[in-house]
């Protein structure tokens, strides 16, 4: 598996990079948000990863940050969403506001990305909305527990596990599920903090 590129850009396109690696060009397929955020052709750039091998075909994808990333393996999990829709998704909305749209159920914001119809848009959120709100994979630190008496409610426990399902770290998501009242539902919480995330209100 790659997990990651760190190199040379020697192609910068709309939503293709291609990173030399001790000499081995990577050619990743990516986001215009990716590409906004790399310098220019020479520069260095490191590129966070995904191999998707079929018969016909070996895709890799690259993002620029971890969030992305996780962002993109979410939405490729949804039946009838390729790498291609995941791709011009993610162009057009930042992780940010991606994961607060599912949270928040709204299908409609995804329907303004070029070839996602109505119900492949609601499939997104209906599919992706229980994976960030149930999930159970993860314990929270007892470190940050000990700094947060909110993280000893479920509904705050669950909301961060939630989120670094997302690819948020538990360093960066504790101050501000700290400012949210303890009291809120898990789906409360993961919009609040998620608001807090892309007002840049940190």
């Amino acid at each position: 598996m790659i997990y990651s590129l760190k190199g040379k850009i020697t192609v910068k396109e709309m939503n293709f990079v291609v990173i030399e690696c001790a000499g081995v060009g990577y050619g990743c397929k990516t986001s215009y948000n990716t590409v906004s955020k790399l310098g220019e052709t020479g520069s260095e750039a490191t590129l966070y990863t995904h191999l998707v091998i079929r018969e016909d075909n070996i895709e890799l994808f690259g993002f620029a940050t971890l969030q992305e990333l996780n962002c993109f393996k979410l939405l490729i999990s949804v039946s009838g969403v390729g790498g291609k829709a995941g791709i011009s998704i993610l162009s057009d909305i930042t992780p940010e506001n991606f994961a607060f749209l599912v949270a928040s159920g709204d299908s409609k914001a995804f329907t303004k990305t070029k070839g996602i119809g109505a119900k492949t848009a609601q499939r997104i959120v209906l599919e992706l909305k229980d994976k960030i709100e149930s999930f159970d994979g993860m314990a929270v630190n007892p470190a940050v527990s000990a700094n947060s008496p909110a993280v000893n409610n479920s509904a705050v426990s669950e909301a961060m596990e939630a989120l670094m399902v997302l690819g948020y770290s538990q360093e960066e998501i504790a101050p501000l599920i700290r400012k949210c009242d303890p009291n809120l539902s898990t789906q409360e919480i993961i919009k609040e903090t998620l608001r807090f995330i892309s007002s840049g209100k940190i």
